[in-house]
């Protein structure tokens, strides 16, 4: 398996996870969406908490040029860090998040 395949096991997996959880309030469905033509990967929290309504991405990364793009991280577990847990390089996850000018300060890459 080569490593582009190889991050999107990975990616799918840690996406399929995530969207594995509810919130422990109100009628919300966590949905996975999984892109794999287009490397686009979230996980979206949908319904309603009493008369609120919530539609929200939790995770949204996407697979640019090779690397792991963080567009996204509204978790408790930091995405970076299960990322690395499962094997992926530092220099090959990029903090999409951060502002461009600040991602050189990270021990991610930049882009």
């Amino acid at each position: 398996m080569d490593t582009l395949d190889r991050y999107r096991v990975i990616v799918r997996q840690l996406i399929e996870t995530y969207a594995s959880y509810k919130p422990s309030h109100g009628q919300i469905e966590t949905e996975a969406i999984i892109d794999a033509e287009k490397d686009h990967y979230e996980v979206m929290h949908v319904g309603w908490d009493g008369v609120r309504r919530v539609h929200g991405s939790v995770v949204h990364i996407d697979i640019i040029d090779g690397k792991v793009w963080i567009q996204y991280d509204g978790t408790s577990r930091p995405v970076a860090e299960a990322l690395l847990e499962a094997g992926i390089p530092r220099e090959n996850i990029v903090l999409g998040f951060h502002p461009a000018e600040l991602r050189q300060y990270t021990d991610f890459a930049v882009a």
